[in-house]
């Protein structure tokens, strides 16, 4: 049986047994049969607030938060017309696009341009979310322990705030989109940080496909409250990077029709754990880099056995990232175990512990082997098996195994969520 993984730009073919194979994939919605209508439409017919076109005024200063290219958002489409949407109304200098980093990296001028178009990042003021600067951010509020809410002053200072993304199925939040667009997106690191902690991320409601009852995003959504009004503008995707539903309109209200329309298409029952589990992290962009990654290990580690194997496919072209603080957690420790110590012991949350924690915990359960761009090196430096060859890897694992043993492929990784049945 011969499989196409997501994996960077082309993908990634291989062949698994026909009689011992499980594929898990996404219910493919079709795209919309006219993207661009469909977007205008939702403007003016918005879920639980007034359409978008009545908080406008020739004076009105507008902020448009925007994902990083981390995500698949299809900004090349859905910026240049929510402008043209707004065009009537707001002149370009009253207008400033805000990338919603969280606490990633900046974007270059060059992938700027390919994620916006050139002429976006030419006419319109286009900023980056600094998490670490104090100035850039405003108080809005407090978390539960006490954290301030300190919320990016370019969308805090604006008159009309929209806030754009797209939803699938999140790790640790339930499902991206959302509150999500504001914090992490466009908070400061001290705000991220707190609400990634242990408090919130080791209770068992933080995980893909819960948001109520899941403290961690109850929080983030009561954070983004704070800098309401907000109008949100979140699009639902097939695997082509097809808009399949746009949900736009009150924060929670507009985000929950999306996450109901999401959970339909993306989470699947399966019977029964697997001996082996392969998995991606649905190809570029979202496997830029092993950080990353984690969700695609995340899906997979759902619904394989204690003591089984998961097989990560995921290019990291982008590297670990190198120099970031997850790479730093990574080749502080000896083992997962190690890892996973170091992380409990922790007075304080650091950048990149959330993922840290996940990782060491998934690690804990089952062999974890990479297929990537990256050097045997780094990989072993970051406490996991390189993976050269995923068909021979799967042979070998499901002959230890046993006769009976099977793999389960989930050729889109996170963007089908499998569970187990009786959980």
């Amino acid at each position: 049986m011969r499989i196409k993984l997501a994996y960077g730009r082309q993908g990634l073919t291989v062949d698994f047994p026909d009689d011992a194979t499980t594929v898990i994939e996404p219910r493919e919605a079709p795209g919309l049969p006219d993207e661009r209508q469909a977007l205008f439409q939702a403007l003016d017919q918005p879920i639980g607030c007034r359409p978008l076109r009545q908080w406008l005024k020739p004076d009105a200063k507008v902020c448009i938060t925007f994902t990083d290219i981390t995500r698949a958002t299809p900004n090349e489409r859905l910026i240049p017309w929510l402008l043209e949407y707004l065009a009537p109304w707001v002149p370009p200098e009253n207008i400033v696009l805000l990338n919603s980093l969280g606490t990633h990296r900046p974007n270059t001028r060059a992938e700027l341009e390919r994620m916006l178009g050139k002429e976006v990042v030419e006419r319109y003021r286009v900023e980056h979310n600094d998490p670490e600067n104090d100035a850039a951010h405003m108080h809005a509020g407090t978390l539960k322990d006490g954290t301030p809410v300190l919320l990016s002053r370019h969308l805090m200072e604006a008159d009309v705030r929209i806030v754009t993304g797209f939803i699938e199925p999140h790790f640790f939040a339930g499902f991206s989109g959302g509150p999500k667009g504001i914090v992490p997106g466009v908070a400061h690191q001290r705000t991220v940080l707190s609400n990634h902690g242990p408090r919130n991320l080791s209770h068992p409601n933080a995980t893909f496909g819960i948001t109520r009852g899941n403290p961690l995003w109850e929080e983030l959504l009561s954070a983004a409250r704070l800098a309401e009004p907000v109008f949100l503008c979140n699009v639902t995707l097939n695997t082509h990077r097809q808009i399949t539903g746009v949900f736009a309109g009150d924060l929670e209200q507009a985000h929950k029709a999306g996450t109901e329309f999401v959970r339909r298409e993306s989470m699947c029952a399966v019977e029964h754990p697997f001996d082996v589990v392969v998995t991606t992290n649905s190809g570029y962009p979202l496997d830029l880099n092993l950080y990353q990654g984690v969700k695609g290990m995340s899906a997979g580690a759902r619904i394989v056995r204690a003591g089984g194997c998961l097989i990560l496919a995921c290019e990291c072209s982008d590297g670990v990232p190198p120099d970031s603080a997850y790479e730093r957690w990574l080749k502080g420790a000896r083992s997962p175990a190690e890892l996973l110590a170091q992380v409990e012991a922790a007075h304080t949350v650091q950048p990149d512990q959330w993922q840290i924690q996940i990782q060491a915990q998934i690690q804990k359960q089952a062999e974890v082997l990479l297929y990537s761009a990256l050097p045997t090196e780094t990989v072993r430096a970051c406490l996991l098996t390189p993976c050269s060859d995923i068909e021979r890897a799967v042979t070998e694992r499901l002959q230890k195994a046993g006769p009976q043993a099977r793999v389960a492929v989930l050729p889109q990784g996170p963007l089908t969520i499998p569970y187990l049945q009786s959980a």
